[in-house]
């Protein structure tokens, strides 16, 4: 009599088939490149999602991971390596989520528009932020030069100024006309770099500029809105001719902050950080506390004002997700 067939659960592995990266996430598959070069499309177990893992995408581009295959013949990721950094965001404002945008990286560039759409400071300053919270040495690069006019061409300066003043690389590019690039692939070699910016700030662009045969599609403006219409749906990292790699991400439309402890934030905003260290009190919150050195620097401009605004909002959600009490605000 012939033996019953045993039923070997899905997902089950089999043998290991060795260490990689992780170069593509479509959300529910992933691309990982093996240390002899080799790609292996993957997929993740149910409780790999949930298992002490807060985020939206337990595995980003950038991981290094294990990969198996299994008893259904499919690969499967089965541990991530400590990351020695990653950039994430809030997963929507009402979330308690976050969301990994990419792992273990050199650098991350951040792109940013002056008009169609507009670039806020307070999203600059928060992804700016959270880039020195978990140690991604960060650049800004303004894109769509080639559009400007006398107005664009004076706050495109005096942002350049500012945030090289408090210690940022700053350039100032068209993807469309070649300006300022060839100094960025200076940057870029030999790094991986994710790009990073809101929708229809030109990411698809600078990379079809910088990586002639990538072939990305560029995306139109809305006319009624003036934002940015969706074009990359996935996170995909690209090689770089003459060395290094970019890692492009969708747009992103807002950058929530999650995890930061309120007494620490300043000290992802270098200038008020340096003036803090001047007030009377060390656990000063630079909200109305008496012998706060920050409060007169701002009103005397060697703080600006843009910045310290964007310090009380990430303060005040810091604050709200540790429950701590409202507080006044000076301005």
């Amino acid at each position: 009599m012939a033996k019953k067939k045993k039923n070997i659960p899905t997902g089950v592995p089999r043998r290991e088939i060795g260490e990689g990266m992780v170069i593509r996430n479509t959300g529910s598959s992933y691309t990982v490149r093996l240390v002899d070069g080799s790609l292996v499309q993957c997929r993740i177990k149910g409780n790999f999602r949930i298992k002490g893992i807060r985020t939206t995408n337990p595995v980003a581009v950038g991981d290094i991971v294990s990969v198996s295959e299994a008893a259904d013949d499919a690969c499967y990721i089965t541990t991530i390596r400590p990351r020695r950094n990653y950039i994430i965001r809030r997963a929507s404002n009402l979330s308690k989520e976050s969301h990994i945008l990419a792992a273990n990286l050199d650098q991350t560039l951040l792109i940013a528009t002056l008009r169609d759409p507009a670039t806020t400071t307070t999203f600059i300053d928060r992804f700016l932020a959270t880039a020195s919270a978990y140690d991604v040495p960060a650049i800004l690069v303004i894109n769509k030069s080639d559009t400007w006019d006398d107005d664009d061409r004076e706050l495109g300066k005096a942002l350049k100024t500012l945030y090289e003043s408090i210690g940022y690389p700053v350039y100032i590019v068209s993807a469309a006309t070649g300006q300022g690039l060839e100094a960025l692939r200076g940057r870029l070699k030999d790094k991986v770099t994710l790009i990073a910016g809101n929708s229809g700030v030109g990411k698809s662009s600078l990379i079809n500029a910088l990586v002639p045969d990538a072939g990305l599609r560029v995306g139109r403006i809305s006319d009624i809105h003036h934002t940015g219409m969706h074009t990359t749906t996935f996170s995909e990292m690209i090689p770089l001719p003459g060395g290094g790699e970019l890692i492009d991400i969708p747009g992103v439309k807002g950058f929530g902050t999650i995890d930061f402890a309120p007494a620490e934030v300043s000290h992802y905003f270098p200038e008020i950080f340096r003036f803090g260290k001047q007030c009377r009190y060390g656990d000063c919150r630079h909200t109305g506390e008496p012998g706060c050195a920050v409060l007169p620097a701002v009103r005397e401009h060697y703080i600006s004002q843009s910045r310290y605004d964007s310090y009380l909002s990430i303060l005040e959600e810091a604050s709200e997700e540790a429950g701590a009490d409202k507080y006044r605000k000076p301005f």
